[in-house]
């Protein structure tokens, strides 16, 4: 960081590193202040950076810009200090970020000296790598022991036995079976690595959107927009409140500026920074032998990087990008990975009672075989060799039931689903951030909306205006709403003469253009820039909106040009709580004169004159009588019904500032502004219009076919909000729908709020706080809430919801932090979207989940069956044949079924509930449906085979050709059933939207593709045999009995079935694992409960479609199973053993304390029932 060759520049980016960490006055001042780093990093404070500049000429020296004296090492002098605990990444990290744009002409000189603002990328696991993890599962490595024994036995038995004497050649052929087990398992790594390689790229490009942004700078005296990966040591750049700062730097100048800088050093306060002149030149004043100040400490004109600009506006000096800079030397140990969303946990706990259902079949199945393999030792007159290939086909066949019933690819299907949704959801502008919210986001049932820029356009114009009472101009439209109160105030806003716009402008006078020009301009944050080729105003579309104002009509000057000509003294910035902004400006004559801008009715009840002739060249007021106060009341309620935003501008002249009522405030916050807020001379009201979104309507109405009900939180007045709402579909007073006004929401009861919120429908002027308060009273009446958010206080709102959706454009950096889903086009018609791609996640994972149990029970349950009543213990279903099974289970149909994109009917149905089960009632009776015919096909084609179909039991060849049949018949009912398990609900359309998945159509021909082929060139080592015409036609007429048999289920009546399986969701019949009382389910837990249902849910009506029993759930089993299924599948559940043996004890602690307490009460003859030694309630006599 201190050794640059050939270096340009004053200063090496370690010596710029030293102001920081912790920041050093004393380096700042070793430097020259910021004329020193001025001059020695070659830019300018007015003018920033030249975007022209490569190759820069001469060089500057330390000595050159530095006070006299100043060693260039500070506490090591002039020798170049040693770094000996620089972190070991950076300096690849930084050589890297040299050459990331080697060919770009720009900067040059500055890139290799100061490297670029960019952080290493994590370095992504290689092939090899995501290879040996999915391999290092404990089943496969078992399998592959097995195999290799397999091998080297097959193998002695072909080419160490000598056949020539028995005749018999069949040994020939017994090493295929093991040589068959090892394609599969490697079949099965590599399909599982390659997935895992392509999430992992997926999401690593996901990562890098989030991380770009656009931020602002000045480039040869022009502000312009540039991203953030572009910044540049050297830069100036503008802080705005509710910015993330990205880089290093050093205060310039500005407005109040106040840093919370508790996410980077750990402060908690507040930091107001202070220009780095006035630092400087108390520092100076110091070291020439002057008193120190009391709160020479306080001095703060460092800007790091990771804070958030909570109030004010400014600029400041770039010193350090990238890995040089605070935040990204932090991040560079801190690469996180994405934790795991509760489906995910909840579905590895699922996943672990399936494998618990399998590994005890597998070993009922070993012991049963294996006495049966014993009996009939002392009659066996094979050789020892012989002996011990028909063990292993025993143990085979167990182990290979177990790999068939642990369902890897149950993790693999949601992690894909979210990989998949989370792609495409970005084309459909939504970045997800946190990918839980994907999958919370299909079963939001209420979405709080921001109403500007995301019902609307974000397009605003001035199209009326009310100046004084002399002179208005537009605002003549019916009101939208149908109410006889606005026609009156209507037809009394008229008393205002109205004229066209160029007649308008024609009469007012030079001072008083003068008056609203500067106003406009002083009172906005907006600047002029290019965007999309073309000369506009970049900022706050208010603001934009009164500024192209006094461009096109007014003759303002450039708005830059403007705020140089007015001496600008103070700035309040705006408050959300006042709804307003105000800037204090010196008058050529020594006066000051404060501009207000903010909500039109706040401004006018603050008034008590009003601008007398706007013709005049002289600008004059006179007093605001009520009837008049009444009059520009009505003006704003007629421009308000009309959708148009009111906004007010108004005026106070002072002799002196700060007046007396502020005397000794150093800076100003709106609270304290509001003590001179008064004997105010209203200048103008001015009407902006703000068009719907085209997209909006049918957006609402997607939203009331899904049950997800939407409700308007805006900060405009009631009538705008009210109007609009009604417009776009969200306000309907006839069916009970409310609206109200922050001010009286926020004084409500908790339990008026409670009653009062179910109707709530349009939230006016309201602010962050009520926002947050309305997220908080829905959560707690069991909503699952959405809602948008821009500003900077708007994150506890965000934060609060259960999904939190930031503005891609308007919002702040606050406010994308907060969020877990930020809107790329700031439009509500993307949030619907990112409902249907929620409810896809999560069907997807059901449709998978109910494919993977029907699968699961028929090879369990077939194998087991037709291995017991077989005599030589053999299932009809080979090793071999259960391992291609287990592939299209695990990894093609996770792909197929979890690719699935959203159809429209997607959204014809409400959102599940919180504590819905994860297998509801229609999903078990499809499972258990399907499961029993199946089992009737494959059963009856085993062991009726013989008479139905006229094979000849002793003939091993027409024995082969039966069991060639079963396994052919089995594969085609499940590729016959994956497309059944397309729907979820009882439509009977299970095509619907199939033309539009092309992984889906892929993996099903694949699937035949496979299947045909192994029945035709598979023989030896699948051992089965050709299948002539009319065993094809009868296994494939067969499995597509699945279809019309689907049907026959769908129309099987819900609420009988919830009877007969009232505690299917809960997967009861793994109840011989116990019960224990009081563990409570959930998502977020992974030890919870299998089916993620909560207590609450224990207590709906059994006969309801996805009821629950009033019994206490199942406690889940100990996880013998997730270490079996190996790192692939554990690594989902992200808890150690240590936190795994504290669980344990606290169960212990509480068993024990609940036994106490059971034991007193008996002693006290309580009546409460007694607890039993698990922890359940036992049964009284």
């Amino acid at each position: 960081m201190f050794i640059v060759e050939n270096n340009k520049f004053a200063f090496s980016p370690g010596q710029l590193a030293k102001f920081f960490n912790p920041k050093s006055l004393h380096a700042f001042y070793a430097v020259g202040g910021l004329t020193g780093l001025e001059k020695g990093l070659r830019t300018n404070r007015e003018s920033g950076l030249s975007p022209d500049e490569g190759d820069l000429d001469g060089a500057v020296s330390f000595e050159e810009v530095a006070p006299k004296g100043t060693p260039k090492y500070g506490s090591h002098g002039d020798t170049e200090p040693v770094v000996k605990d620089e972190h070991p990444g950076a300096a690849a990290a930084a050589a890297a970020g040299a050459h990331h744009n080697k060919d770009a002409n720009t900067f040059r000189d500055r890139r290799r000296i100061f490297k670029e603002n960019r952080l290493p990328e994590k370095k992504s696991k290689t092939l090899l790598q995501l290879a040996w993890i999915t391999y290092n599962d404990k089943i496969l490595i078992l399998l592959t022991i097995a195999a290799v024994v397999s091998l080297a036995l097959g193998l002695y038995q072909t080419f160490g036995v000598d056949h020539s004497s028995s005749g018999d050649q069949s040994a020939k052929l017994e090493w295929v079976e093991g040589v068959a087990i090892m394609v599969a398992i490697i079949i099965v790594v590599v399909v599982g690595t390659l997935n895992d390689w392509q999430m992992e790229r997926q999401f690593n490009k996901l990562n890098a959107k989030h991380n770009d942004r656009t931020v602002k700078v000045i480039r040869s005296g022009k502000s312009a927009e540039i991203s953030v990966f572009d910044i540049m040591v050297g830069d100036v750049m503008h802080l705005f409140a509710g910015d993330m700062v990205p880089v290093d730097g050093i205060f310039i100048s500005g407005h109040g500026v106040k840093c919370d800088e508790s996410s980077a050093t750990g402060e908690s306060d507040l930091l107001k920074k202070v220009a780095a002149e006035e630092v400087f030149a108390t520092l100076q004043k110091v070291a020439q032998g002057g008193e120190a100040s009391h709160d020479i400490e306080k001095l703060d004109p460092f800007i790091i990087s990771g804070s958030k600009v909570n109030e004010g506006t400014g600029t400041f000096l770039v010193t350090a990008v990238g890995v040089n800079s605070c935040y990204g030397r932090t991040m560079m140990s801190l690469h996180t990975e994405q934790e795991d969303t509760p489906l995910q946990k909840k579905l590895n706990k699922l996943a672990d009672s399936i494998a618990i259902f399998g590994a005890a079949s597998a070993l009922i199945l070993f012991v049963v075989l294996f006495i049966k393999f014993l009996a009939h030792l002392p009659g066996n007159t094979e050789t020892p060799d012989q002996k011990g290939q028909a063990f292993l086909r025993i143990f085979i066949t167990a182990v290979t039931i177990v790999v068939v019933a642990v369902p890897e690819g149950l993790p693999l299907a949601v992690t894909l689903a979210l990989a998949f949704a989370t792609t495409r959801m970005m084309r459909d502008n939504n970045l997800v951030r946190i990918l839980k919210a994907c999958e919370t986001m299909g079963n939001a049932t209420t979405v709080c909306s921001d109403k500007t820029g995301t019902l609307t356009q974000n397009k605003m114009t001035v199209v009326a205006t009310t100046l004084g009472k002399s002179i208005s101009f537009g605002g003549t439209d019916a009101p939208l709403e149908d109410d006889p109160s606005i026609k009156i105030e209507k037809a009394a806003a008229n008393v205002i003469p109205n004229v066209p716009v160029a007649e308008f402008t024609k009469n007012l006078s030079t001072t008083t253009k003068k008056l609203i020009i500067q106003a406009n301009a002083v009172n906005s944050t907006a600047f002029e820039g290019d965007a999309d080729g073309e000369q506009t105003f970049i900022g706050s579309k208010t603001e934009v909106a009164l500024l192209t104002l006094s461009r096109d009509h007014l003759g303002s000057a450039p708005v830059q040009e403007e705020r140089s000509n007015a001496n600008t003294v103070q700035v309040v910035p705006f408050d959300s709580a006042v709804k307003y902004m105000a800037t204090v400006v010196k008058l050529p004559d020594g006066k000051f004169r404060a501009y207000v801008k903010g909500a039109s009715e706040i401004l006018l009840s603050k008034c008590t004159k009003v601008i007398a002739d706007p013709s005049s060249e002289e600008l004059s007021a006179v007093d605001l009588p009520e009837s008049d106060r009444e009059m520009f009341s009505e003006t704003i309620t007629s421009y308000a019904s009309q959708t148009l935003r009111t906004i007010g501008s108004s005026y106070r002249d002072f002799e002196s500032w700060p007046p007396p009522e502020l005397a000794g405030q150093t800076e100003l916050t709106a609270a304290e502004f509001d003590k001179v807020h008064h004997d105010m001379t209203l200048v103008a009201i001015f009407g902006i219009k703000d068009p719907l979104r085209e997209t909006v309507k049918k957006a609402i109405v997607d939203c009331k076919r899904a049950h997800v009900k939407v409700r308007m939180v805006t900060g405009d007045n009631l009538l705008t909000g009210r109007a609009i709402a009604r417009e776009c579909g969200i306000y309907n007073p006839q069916d009970g729908g409310i609206a109200m006004e922050g001010p009286v929401f926020r004084r409500k009861s908790p339990e008026e709020l409670r009653e009062l919120v179910p109707k709530l429908e349009v939230l006016a002027r309201s602010s962050p706080e009520d926002k947050r308060i309305l997220v908080k009273t829905l959560k707690e009446l069991g909503e699952t809430v959405a809602v948008t958010g821009d500003g900077t206080n708007d994150a506890p709102a965000l934060k609060m919801a259960d999904i939190g959706f930031a503005m891609g454009i308007a919002g702040t950096e606050v406010a994308k932090e907060a969020a877990a889903i930020i809107l790329l086009d700031d439009n509500f018609a993307s949030i619907v979207k990112g409902i249907s791609w929620g409810r896809a996640v999560n069907d997807a994972v059901k449709k998978f989940l109910q494919f993977q149990l029907t699968v699961n029970v028929t090879a369990v349950v077939l194998t087991f069956v037709s291995a017991v009543a077989n005599s030589n213990g053999e299932p009809v279903l080979k090793a071999v044949q259960l391992l291609w099974v287990n592939l299209i289970m695990d990894t093609f149909a996770a792909l197929a079924l979890a690719t699935d994109p959203p159809a429209p009917s997607i959204l014809d149905r409400a959102p599940d509930k919180k504590s819905a089960p994860l297998i509801n009632t229609r999903m078990g009776k499809m499972i258990i449906g399907q499961a029993i015919c199946q089992l009737a096909i494959t059963l009856v084609l085993n062991f009726g085979g013989y008479a139905l179909l006229g094979y000849d039991k002793n003939d091993p060849a027409s024995s082969k050709s039966l069991n060639t049949l079963v396994f052919n018949t089995f594969v085609w009912l499940q590729i016959f059933n994956m497309l059944n398990n397309r729907r979820l609900d009882n439509r009977f359309n299970i095509f619907e939207g199939i033309t539009k998945n092309n992984w889906f159509l892929a993996i099903a021909l694949i699937m035949i593709g496979g299947q045909i082929l192994i029945i035709f060139v598979g023989s030896d080592a699948f051992e089965i045999t050709r299948l002539n015409g009319k065993e094809w036609g009868l296994s494939i007429g067969l499995g597509a009995i699945s279809l019309p048999w689907g049907i026959a289920v769908r129309l099987f009546p819900d609420a009988w079935a919830a009877k007969m399986w009232p505690d299917f969701g809960k997967l009861r019949f793994l109840k011989f694992w116990g019960k224990k009382k009081g563990k409570k389910s959930g998502s977020d837990d992974p030890e919870k409960v299998v089916s993620g249902t909560s207590d609450e849910n224990a207590k709906r009506d059994p006969g309801a479609t996805d009821s629950e029993s009033e019994r206490p759930p199942i406690a889940p089993p100990l996880r013998t199973l997730t270490s079996i299924r190996g790192k692939r599948a554990s690594t989902h559940i992200r808890r150690g053993f240590r936190e795994y043996m504290s669980d344990k004890k606290q169960q212990v602690k509480k068993a024990a304390g609940a036994s106490k307490i059971d034991l007193s009460g008996r002693l006290g003859h309580s009546s409460s029932p007694p607890v039993n030694g698990t922890g359940g309630v036992t049964k009284k006599a």
